[in-house]
């Protein structure tokens, strides 16, 4: 279950909602070693056991993040440094379950939202592109800050970016390191929407969450799989997995229960999705 307190988190579930807020301002929420643990950690402790029907990530202070924390690039080599081809071995490993992090928020079988403000910088873009739909304030810029620093970045914004925004737009970005503000960003399709204010974004946001949290989860969940298998897979495939899908899980339970709900004026009453099990038979 989840912990009463994490490092680089503060989390709470309110109205089937899960809110998971970064809490380090002083640090402009940088990304340090305790955020790379604790984000799956709290993702699939969330999802694993269906303790709330959608995400919320948002942050706290002046900024969203500004990215990786410098001390995950100044931590301690081990002795076998010397060596180049064992120490690139361990570096592709530990460039892997860097990503495995943010890998939970596609992997998640519920939709996770963002609530963007201030600075969205480096690795804070590899981490907002994982999820489903991303809102900002009008203050909010986005900058794939790894150029800047002389490296290419490497946690998913390549794979991700170009999902959302044009190729073009992702090559500009990735070769120059310039910024783009909060009307670009909804322009070229990376954000839905513009908040005036925090209170706002994330009354907002927190809103459309629990909307969805009053949808059938079966219907949602569902809809999600099959959206990202869509974008990864032809037409005639997505077509068929959809048919396959609905094979197994079509609900007409679920379905009387909203025809009933719509007819008697009352919000509907469907069953959470299933706690997966984590540990061996």
């Amino acid at each position: 279950m989840l912990k009463d307190k994490y490092e680089a988190f503060k989390v709470t579930i309110e109205d089937k909602v899960a809110h998971i807020q970064m809490s380090r301002p002083e640090a402009m929420n940088t990304m340090n070693k305790a955020f790379w643990n604790e984000l799956p950690e709290i993702v699939r402790t969330i999802d694993n056991n269906a303790l709330a029907r959608v995400i919320v990530i948002s942050s706290t202070g002046k900024h969203f993040s500004a990215g990786m924390d410098t001390s995950v690039f100044t931590s301690p080599r081990p002795a076998a440094e010397h060596d180049r081809y064992v120490m690139a071995e361990a570096f592709r490993l530990n460039v892997k379950a860097i990503q495995s992090s943010f890998n939970c928020l596609e992997d998640a079988r519920v939709p996770v939202l963002f609530a963007c403000h201030g600075a969205v910088i480096g690795g804070a873009i590899d981490m907002i592109t994982a999820g489903d739909i991303r809102w900002c304030t009008k203050d909010a810029y986005f900058c794939i800050m790894e150029i800047n620093i002389a490296m290419t970045a490497d946690v998913g914004t390549f794979p991700r970016l170009q999902r959302y925004i044009p190729e073009g737009w992702v090559k500009e970005l990735a070769y120059t390191g310039r910024k783009i503000d909060a009307a670009k960003a909804k322009e070229i399709g990376l954000v839905n929407d513009i908040y005036d204010t925090h209170e706002e974004l994330l009354a907002g946001v927190l809103a459309t969450a629990r909307e969805i949290a009053s949808k059938n989860p079966l219907a949602v969940t569902g809809s999600k799989v099959l959206i990202n298998y869509g974008r990864d897979h032809t037409t005639a495939e997505t077509l068929d997995y959809i048919g396959l899908w609905n094979t197994a899980m079509f609900p007409p339970p679920h379905m009387a229960e909203a025809f009933a709900a719509r007819a008697e004026k009352r919000e509907p009453v469907y069953p959470d999705l299933a706690p997966i099990r984590t540990e061996p038979m």
